[in-house]
This record gives structure tokens, sequence and C-alpha cells, in this order.
């Protein structure tokens, strides 16, 4: 089991910046794949940035790539994602996933992949 604790989302302007934070517990994040999605109202849930299990390789949605950055330290057990120059459309619902599935895949970005999520933490960005 592995329970995930999303942190870190409000309201900010467009341009600005947030750093979301993703407590884990019940199993080390360095065990499992772990990622973000975001889910806007009326939208599917989408995928936005994932490590690969290993921890040492990152993936990103085109959407965001350049502006986000997902990052972790392992020795707190958590997850982040760094959000910069944020833009309107980045509204949304985000959510931290873990993956306990076996080494030897580069990484995951299909909600359906992932067993465990994060309640969600809600990120504003207005214009």
């Amino acid at each position: 089991q592995v329970q995930l604790e999303e942190s870190g989302g409000g309201l900010v302007q467009a341009g600005g910046s947030l750093r979301l934070s993703c407590a884990a517990s019940g199993r080390a994040i360095s065990s499992v794949y772990m990622g973000w999605f975001r889910q806007a109202p009326g939208k599917e849930r989408e995928f936005v940035a994932a490590f690969n299990r290993r921890g040492d390789s990152t993936r990103y949605a085109t959407s965001v790539k350049g502006r986000f950055t997902i990052s972790r330290d392992n020795a707190k057990n958590t997850v982040y994602l760094q959000m910069n120059s944020l833009k309107a459309e980045d509204t949304a619902v985000y959510y931290c996933a873990a993956a306990p599935k076996p080494d030897g895949s580069n990484w995951y970005a299909a909600p359906g992949d992932y067993d465990y999520w994060g309640q969600g933490t809600q990120v504003t960005v207005s214009s």
C-alpha cells in the first residue's frame, strides 16, 4: 500500500510559479514509478511528468516541457513538481501517482498504469 499526499497548490497569476509536493508513505518512492497528472473540469486526466523507477530519467508532456520540472528527495520520500511560467490552461487539480511495477520500463504515462493516487491539489492560474 502506498499513500500519497499532495500539497502546495493555490492561486497564482499567469507567469508565476508554484512548487507542488507529494509526500509518500507505505513504500519508498525508490521502489515504485512516480508521476504527476492533472485534470481540468470536463476534461480527462492527463499526463504531466514522470520518473522511471530508478529515478534517473524523466519524461514530460509536450505542453509543460521547459516550464515544469519533476524532482525528488529520497531521504524525505517526497516528489516535487516545480511549475514555472504558469499559464491559464495549467489550471487543474494536480495528482501525484505511484505505480508499484517491476523495474524494466522507462516510464508510464497512462493513468491506468498507476495504482495509487493522492487526493489532489488545486492549482488555479489567473489571467
